[in-house]
Formats: structure tokens, C-alpha cells, sequence
């Protein structure tokens, strides 16, 4: 990364949480500052694409393909810095790593990255590439809520153990996680707004040993995904209060701990709609697409968006030769992610920053 970086005219510094860089490029002319993200996290996946430059570590693979997202913000930092003299205002680089479930945004933001230019940014900016879903260089993104809060529930039911056959004498903790798993899937139903939703996976379930051994404790652990701070708040205290009270019905005790992951991902409205339209400018108002929903995915872009307004970008890269409705998506050991999107997205994210500086304030 920073050999890429070398001798472009930028302020570098490095994280001491992460293997984060922070590049400044400060305009000749006086303005504004502007932030650009681009994420670099592979995952532990084994890659089964075939392609000549398949990953060669084992067991690990750029599956949601932020090396596209490095690449393009390193051609981005190249573009705009060829033109350092009559860029008005200030634009960070913000090369993010632990995207992936380790919270890297909110690292560096401790760390400093909103202030790196000496003044809070006015505007923030991330493009994601996509392998299935959208077709190749096509964007889409909306206003307001676009992508969810990921949040996880730990449960863990304690009974007392004894034998299978003589459940009397025991108290049996796996009927009632299962009641309990059941009870969060009918209070989605009963308690939120369908116009609102929220969604409850149980993802793990862990009890016993043998067929005939009533265990001590069941186990399970969910994922819970959000689309508003209401109902990410009135989930947290239901689910914890639904569990403690269905263990004690049944004379039971639950051990229950809500945490929480990424927060919802939400798009300023002015500057989504300054977004779509330099979109719209660079590429044409085809390659733009107001998505419908929000993804039900997260992203930790999410707490740059909670204090500086910005737009959070999906932009296709699915080979055109593949139907982008059943391409292998995104954390697929199969996902194929097209290079040509690097210089679409490279001029998209100069764009983005040329053109909010050009802006100012407004």
C-alpha cells in the first residue's frame, strides 16, 4: 500500500490498531475537506473460481473484493493528486482494514481519520463492488437506511441434567431454548412494523451429548439485523426480557447477553442525491439505479456515516458474460469480481471528490 502511495504528493500515517493508512492530499486552492474509503479486508474462504490469479494463500480469498476497492482508491489518490493545483479544499484517503467483522472504521475514527486534514470532512464516500446482483458498472444505492445493523444474541438455557428416561427428575433446558427460538420468530411478527423490519436468524444451536442425557445447558446464538435505531432499540430490551421471562416460566434461568455489531448504514439524503447525479454525469443516467430496499447486509461504514453525512455506493462488477441475478454473490468461494471495473471506479471516486469540493459547503 504504501509503496503504491510513494511519491504522490500526500501526508501518510499508519494506525497502531490496525494495518490502516491515512493519506491528505491538500488542495492548492483553500476549501473544504471531502473523505474517500476504500476497504481491504480477504476472508477465511478457500476460492473455487479457477482464474489464473486465484488467491494463493490457503484458505483465505478477496471474496467481497475490497482489493478493487484498494486499487481503485490508490487510482483515485493518483488522478487527484495530478491535479493538486486546482483542487479546491482537501480530500482523505481513508484505506480501512478489518471491515469484515472487526469494526476497522471505528478503529481508525479513534484514531483520528475524520480529522486528519486539521478540519472534520463534509462529506464521506465508499463505493463496494458487487459480483452478482447488479451488472457490470452499473451503480445503485438509496437514501436513508442502506444496508442493516448487525447485532448477535447469546443465549445460554441452564437446567439440571439426569436421564433421558426420567425427565421428571431433571430440568430439561432444550425444550425451552427451543420455545424461546420459536418466541423470537412470533415477537418479529407481533411487536415491529413489517414497514420496519427486523430480522432474527438463530444461527448455532448446541445442547447434550448422547440420546439419552438431559444436559445441564442449551445453547444458541442469533444474528439480528435492523434497519432503524427504534427498532434496533426495541429489539435489544424485547429479546432480553422475552428470554429471562420464558427460562423463569418454566423455572429455569437464562444467561442472556445482547451484542452489538455494526450500526444501520444510512445515506444523507443530499448527499446520495449528489451522488447518483455525478453518476449520472460521469457514466450516464443508465448506469444508475435507486435501489428499491436497503441490502440486508451491514457495514461499517456505518459509523463514518453516523458523524460526517455521506453515501454509501454498490457498483457492479459481475462479468457480463454471467447473468448478475444468479451470479455467485459476494463471500462466495465462487464470487468473480470484473477488473474492468478499477478504472470506472477509479474516475468515480475522483469524481466524487472533484466535484463536492468544486460544491463547497452547500
Amino acid at each position: 500500500m504504501l509503496s503504491a502511495l510513494a511519491g504522490l504528493p500526500l501526508e501518510i500515517s499508519t494506525g497502531q490498531a490496525l494495518s490502516s493508512v491515512t493519506a491528505v492530499l491538500r488542495g492548492g486552492k483553500p476549501g473544504k475537506t471531502v473523505l474517500l474509503r476504500g476497504d481491504m479486508d480477504a476472508l477465511p474462504v478457500a476460492e473455487r473460481t479457477g482464474l489464473p490469479f486465484s488467491s494463493a494463500i490457503p484458505g483465505a480469498m478477496h471474496a467481497c473484493g475490497h482489493d478493487l476497492h484498494t486499487s481503485m482508491l490508490v487510482g483515485a489518490a493518483r488522478l487527484l493528486s495530478a491535479r493538486q493545483a486546482e483542487l479546491p479544499g482537501n480530500v482523505i484517503f481513508m484505506f480501512q482494514p478489518g471491515e469484515e467483522g472487526n469494526g476497522g472504521a471505528r478503529l481508525m475514527i479513534d484514531e483520528g481519520v475524520l480529522d486528519a486534514a486539521g478540519e472534520r470532512p463534509v462529506a464521506a464516500f465508499a463505493l463496494h463492488v458487487s459480483s452478482g446482483l447488479l451488472p457490470l458498472g452499473v451503480a445503485a444505492s438509496k437514501a436513508g437506511p442502506a444496508m442493516a445493523a448487525a447485532d448477535t444474541l447469546h443465549v445460554t438455557v441452564r437446567g439440571r441434567g439426569g436421564h433421558g428416561a426420567q425427565p421428571q427428575h431433571a430440568s430439561d433446558p432444550i425444550p425451552v431454548a427451543c420455545e424461546i427460538v420459536t418466541a423470537l420468530q412470533m415477537m418479529v411478527t407481533r411487536k415491529f412494523d413489517v414497514f420496519d423490519p427486523v430480522v432474527v436468524t438463530v444461527g448455532t444451536f448446541h445442547a447434550g451429548t448422547t440420546d439419552n442425557v438431559i444436559p445441564d445447558e442449551a445453547a444458541f446464538v442469533a444474528t439480528v439485523r435492523t434497519f432503524s435505531p427504534q427498532s434496533r432499540d426495541l429489539i435489544r430490551d424485547a429479546s432480553l426480557q422475552l428470554v429471562r421471562q420464558l427460562a423463569a416460566a418454566h423455572g429455569l434461568t437464562a444467561d442472556v447477553e445482547y451484542v452489538d455489531g455494526y450500526p444501520v448504514t444510512a445515506n444523507d439524503h443530499a448527499e446520495f442525491g449528489f451522488a447518483a447525479k455525478t453518476i449520472g454525469d460521469v457514466f450516464g443516467d443508465h448506469r444508475f439505479i435507486t435501489a428499491p430496499n436497503p441490502l440486508t447486509g451491514s457495514e461499517d461504514f456505518s459509523y463514518v456515516l453516523e458523524q460526517v453525512p455521506g453515501a454509501f455506493i454498490m457498483v457492479g462488477a459481475c462479468p457480463p458474460e454471467t447473468d448478475a441475478a444468479t451470479a455467485p454473490f459476494n463471500h462466495s468461494p465462487e464470487a468473480i469480481f470484473d477488473d474492468k471495473v478499477l478504472p470506472e471506479g477509479t474516475a468515480l471516486y475522483a469524481e466524487l471528490a472533484l466535484q463536492r469540493l468544486a460544491a463547497g459547503s452547500c
